[in-house]
């Protein structure tokens, strides 16, 4: 995959949850709840201030990281889907 975000956007792949089945009922996919959680593929070079300064980012490619249920983009890239989302929609890096 060849895309480089800009500024303090990052290219995040979701992490699926494992299916579970409880009382033998199963829940169709449309049902569920997309996953807040997903791994940072790709990361822009940092937000440019006013004066052209560039503050670099916090996540950086290979994090683990938990975001807002509705934030960011989807996007499908070679097939896959990914989302596009800024920085500060990252609530935290999972260590």
């Amino acid at each position: 995959m060849k895309v480089k975000p800009l500024h303090d956007r990052l290219v995040v792949k979701r992490i699926e949850e494992k299916e579970a089945k409880q009382g033998g009922i199963i829940i169709p996919d449309s049902a569920k709840e997309k996953p807040m959680e997903g791994k940072v593929i790709a990361v822009g070079l940092g937000k440019v201030e006013k004066d052209g300064k560039r503050i670099p980012l916090d996540v950086k490619s290979g994090d683990r990281i938990l975001f807002g249920k509705y934030s960011g983009n989807e996007v499908k890239i070679d097939g896959e889907d990914y989302l596009i989302l800024r920085e500060e929609d990252v609530l935290a890096i999972l260590e």
